[in-house]
């Protein structure tokens, strides 16, 4: 049963900003640090003050030979079976981090010329040059570090939900910045069948680590074997005698890996110590994060169905205009825009206040693009948060709506929001408006009205995940601009 079946959230995966998990068993998904520093929130800052303040704690022991220390930062890591992400079958039983597996990582540590020397820079860099350290292990490091921003996130999607906690619940082991310890404290989070319970935003899970340690000994450590034994002409290399590469020198991998071992991380460790730059050459080519997951992989990885669109759509265009259904009107829309503009815009915050509290945005979403439309927005103009205003006026919109939404744009949020009606009658007329505040202020703001969702509907059908484009919003906003 998922979080929101068990919970009655009357939502599906598409619209919702928090894995839709299984809350007995696990799903092959993993928290990813480098997704996490892409996150441009409070959250997300949060997070990598946390992992980075933790690895260099670690790295710091061990270099300055506090061995005892880096035990002791090592040894509460423990797999959160909370998240119910990882590689348990069946039930989430803890096959993971575990009081073993910390104290070889720690020799691992502790053994590391890596290390020492500074080539170990990264928190993800474990994944190539620690002994013990896998995909799964590295997610539930990650986990365990930023646990105190995951009971944060997870009690304010409880409080959006009205999703019941129970109080005075372990938190597990907490990274302390101040004090470079683990503490444990007891907080209120959701226990579902007696089972505690930490959500995980679907942005920063992903199905494998960026780095793979398989690649990197096939493709960078064995081409670099293959050049030092061609400098030394050794018996490992064959000159080609006969076709179009005839007198080519040619050393074969199957050579290389009976010479130096087939244990391709021991071989990756030992080489990497040896020749820096090959790990240099991969990080700088592997520079680009993974994408987020579209919503096919979340729900082939969870089990559960893509959006409907037809059913997302219609929920809104049902809804009669008018203030008697203002409430539903919003929350259908931000079921549908949570759908469609993930996975660039995430992490929607309703009722968001601004000015000291004296105003608040309906929906306001964390710019998270790397490629497309709002990746453009963001590359060109300010636009590190989206906002979006609902109205379910029986009558358009005018000036005071427009007005209404660009007293919330600002360069340090944004430059840039959408306004969401039922109908534009007179979209001359409307542009005219928006185009005043885009040359006043430089504030952009597009109107979207019941067809273009369904426009927008019909994008998404025809392009997710092949790209972002949004061609209705690029068209719209280049009329702002030109």
């Amino acid at each position: 049963m998922r979080v929101s079946q068990f919970y009655k959230l009357g939502r599906t995966q598409p619209s919702l900003p928090f894995l839709d998990v299984d809350i007995e068993k696990d799903a092959k998904l993993f928290l990813n640090a480098r997704a996490i520093t892409l996150l441009n929130s409070d959250f997300g800052d949060h997070c990598k003050d946390l992992l980075q303040h933790f690895f260099q704690t670690l790295l710091t022991a061990v270099k300055t030979g506090d061995n005892q220390k880096a035990f002791d930062v090592l040894s509460h890591l423990r797999e959160p079976n909370e998240t119910h992400l990882g590689l348990s079958r069946g039930k989430s039983d803890g096959r993971g981090l575990g009081p073993k597996k910390a104290k070889q990582i720690w020799r691992s540590f502790c053994q590391s010329r890596a290390v020492k020397t500074g080539i170990l820079e990264d928190l993800e860099d474990t994944v190539l040059l620690i002994d013990g350290i896998s995909v799964d292990i590295l997610s539930d490091m990650v986990t365990n570090i930023v646990r105190g921003p995951l009971i944060s996130y997870t009690q304010s999607i409880c409080q959006e939900f009205a999703i019941p906690t129970e109080q005075d619940v372990s938190s597990g082991p907490v990274w302390n910045m101040k004090k470079k310890v683990w503490d444990v404290d007891f907080v209120s989070l959701p226990v579902p069948k007696n089972k505690k319970l930490l959500l995980v935003p679907k942005s920063i899970v992903r199905i494998d680590a960026d780095y793979n340690v398989s690649e990197y000994y096939r493709h960078y450590i064995l081409e670099r074997l293959e050049e030092e034994e061609k400098e030394k002409n050794s018996n490992l290399v064959h000159v080609l005698k006969s076709g179009k590469n005839k007198g080519e020198k040619k050393v074969y991998k199957t050579d290389l890996i009976a010479k130096y071992g087939k244990r391709q991380k021991a071989v990756a460790i030992k080489q990497t110590d040896e020749f820096p730059d090959v790990l240099k050459k991969y990080k700088k080519e592997h520079a680009s994060p993974t994408p987020a997951l579209s919503h096919r992989q979340i729900a082939d990885a969870l089990g559960n169905a893509p959006p409907d669109w037809n059913a997302l759509l219609k929920d809104v265009t049902s809804l009669q205009p008018g203030k008697k259904n203002a409430y539903k009107y919003e929350d259908a829309i931000l079921n549908l825009i949570i759908a469609l503009f993930y996975p660039t815009l995430v992490d929607p915050e309703t009722q968001t206040p601004v000015h000291d509290g004296l105003k608040r945005v309906d929906i306001t979403f964390t710019n998270y693009a790397r490629t497309g439309f709002f990746e453009w927005l963001g590359r060109n103009y300010s636009a590190p948060y989206v906002f979006v205003e609902c109205k379910n006026f029986g009558e358009e919109i005018a000036n005071p709506e427009i007005d209404q939404i660009a007293m919330r744009l600002s360069k340090h949020r944004g430059m840039f929001g959408i306004v969401i009606c039922r109908k534009v009658e007179d979209r001359k007329r409307m542009l005219q408006r928006c185009q005043a505040v885009a040359r006043d202020d430089r504030k952009f703001i597009v109107v979207l009205d019941d067809d273009d969702l369904a426009q927008l509907v019909e994008e998404a059908r025809v392009l997710f995940p092949q790209d972002y484009e949004f061609p209705l919003l690029k068209t719209y906003f280049k009329q702002l601009v030109f």
